[in-house]
């Protein structure tokens, strides 16, 4: 077991900043929802971890499988109740891949298993919220 530590301050209206290893993020909760805001939200913060997950673990697979992965960009889009709470009731994440010979099947394996074995965050959110995915790849230079 290890332990994971965030610090978390009310700064105000709705803002929020959490530290963890020297690091700071702010999240805002823009009233009206239509206004600026300071910062992520906090459902957007979980969706970018979940980005950040399956965009580290991805690249990593492709690169033991030998795959020519020249660049990644994840696209996450959720929807969300309009009740309270306004959970996410649906996600997809859409990876765009860049790299000239790369093989769809080792895509999509390497896909799935950061699903289903590897990325924290998609094993914590899968139980309640369902996750599509779909990729593609792109020809070089494209983003």
């Amino acid at each position: 077991m290890s332990e994971l530590v965030v610090t978390a301050r009310f700064m105000g209206g709705m803002k929020v900043d959490a530290e963890s290893g020297g690091h700071r993020v702010r999240m805002d909760y823009p009233i009206p929802p239509q206004s600026a805001a300071d910062g992520f939200t906090p459902l957007q913060l979980l969706l970018a971890s979940l980005a950040g997950c399956a965009g580290n673990v991805v690249p990593l697979l492709l690169r033991r499988m030998k795959q020519p992965l020249d660049g990644l960009r994840l696209e996450v889009r959720a929807q969300r109740r309009t009740e309270h709470p306004t959970v996410l009731t649906e996600i997809e994440v859409e990876f765009i891949l860049q790299g000239t010979g790369l093989d769809p099947v080792l895509v999509e394996r390497a896909i799935r298993q950061a699903d289903e074995q590897l990325c924290p965050v998609w094993a914590m959110l899968r139980p309640a919220t369902p996750i599509r995915t779909s990729f593609r790849i792109e020809p070089q230079g494209m983003s």
